[in-house]
């Protein structure tokens, strides 16, 4: 009982971790996404757009962008990641 509390409350952290870094995408300015490799002013401007339509969900939303492949979503990913150790 005791793993199952503890295995849910790593869940539960995950989720919420990975929660706030979607929310920084949707709220990040221009140049705070230009800081993320492979994302230029041009890609900057349509994930804008983009959220603008409807919110990234999760990070992998960012494949709907055009222009925005699987290379760039997993460096989001890792910017993520850095962010959190940091």
């Amino acid at each position: 009982m005791f793993k199952k509390m503890i295995l849910g409350a790593l869940l539960f952290a995950g989720t919420s971790l990975m929660a706030m870094s979607v929310s920084e995408l949707n709220k990040d300015s221009k140049e705070e996404l230009m800081a993320i490799k492979g994302i230029g002013a041009a890609k900057a401007e349509a994930i804008i757009k983009e959220r603008n339509n409807a919110a990234f969900k999760s990070v992998d939303d960012l494949a709907r962008v055009k222009g925005i492949g699987n290379a760039i979503v997993e460096n989001v990913k890792n910017d993520v990641k850095s962010k959190q150790k940091a």
